[in-house]
């Protein structure tokens, strides 16, 4: 059983508890447009170019077999439309200017990787976290490295933005012990605007979640001033998880940042709210008080 994956990250601290190995999956059905990391949106294998690297030897033009690389000038030129992302041309480069993003790996592969750092997970009370992307795409995956991590005693989970059939999400959460769950905005006309889909999905899987017990959940909501940040969609998404009836253990308050811009520049792809501001601490706190006037407990990662 294979799924992508576009990265394996050690010893992360900001997903979960304890020290925690990232297993990032290739795939989501959002757009969302601060999504930190574009190269997990497609499932397939992406290129991503690092120009300033470039020491012009040309042996990325000499493997090219689809004409996607070409000298105009005296200038190396890509065509990513005709590019099939094969990576040959990342596997010469030796400067490494271009990295192929993503291949598919089999379970054992990503176990193996998890359980390099067993004893930090024992001493730090930590674990493997699956993100993207989304996983909740590849359950039967998902499912076979955590009920294999669960028997090592690892503790798993996944963070996920609930675009998924209820069916996934139901069979991964069988074999997990957290799940961190976005809420991106409580309005579904805004949602699909900001996101490319309706929230009614989400909204029904996280409530079908609550229901099921077993596991901790964390709602995590992005802070996009400008986009989600109006006192409306605070207080309604404060209402809805105090709907839930106790069910989520915390909600999780994760300021907009710019980390992610520069992936867009070597992925090709346009990078829609570079105005949008980064929140000040003053604002986040305000937005916290506001949540925990509903009895909540809130907390800004």
């Amino acid at each position: 059983m294979e799924a992508p994956v576009f990265d394996i990250q050690r010893f992360s601290v900001h997903d979960g508890p304890g020290i925690r190995t990232l297993v990032f999956l290739k795939g989501c059905g959002l757009r969302c447009p601060w999504c930190s990391n574009p190269e997990s949106q497609l499932s397939q294998p992406q290129l991503m170019l690092y120009p300033e690297k470039c020491i012009g030897c040309h042996k990325c033009l000499e493997v090219c077999e689809f004409g996607a690389i070409f000298v105009e000038g005296e200038q190396l030129h890509y065509n990513r439309q005709l590019c099939r992302a094969c990576g040959k041309c990342a596997e010469v480069c030796p400067a490494e200017a271009r990295k192929l993003v993503g291949k598919y790996v089999d379970v054992d592969y990503v176990i193996k990787e998890i359980e390099k750092d067993a004893l930090f997970y024992r001493n730090s009370g930590g674990g493997v976290t699956f993100g993207g992307g989304e996983p909740a795409l590849f359950p039967e995956f998902v499912k076979a490295i955590s009920t294999e991590c669960r028997k090592r005693g690892i503790n798993v989970a996944i963070e996920t933005c609930g675009y998924a059939p209820w069916r996934n999400l139901k069979t991964i959460a069988a074999s997990v012990d957290l799940i961190m769950f976005d809420l991106k905005h409580m309005d579904a006309h805004t949602h699909r605007k900001l996101c490319g889909h309706s929230n009614k999905l989400i909204l029904d899987n996280l409530e079908k979640l609550c229901t099921l017990g077993g596991n901790e959940i964390i709602v995590r909501m992005p802070i996009i001033p400008g986009l989600n940040d109006e006192e409306e969609n605070i207080h309604n998404t404060a209402e809805f998880v105090l709907s839930l009836g106790g069910a989520i253990s915390r909600i999780e308050l994760l300021p907009y940042h710019k980390f992610g811009i520069k992936k867009y520049e070597r992925l090709g792809m346009l990078y829609q709210i570079e105005d949008v501001e980064v929140p000040s601490d003053e604002h986040m706190i305000a937005i916290r008080k506001i949540m925990e006037k509903y009895g909540l407990h809130v907390k800004i990662v």
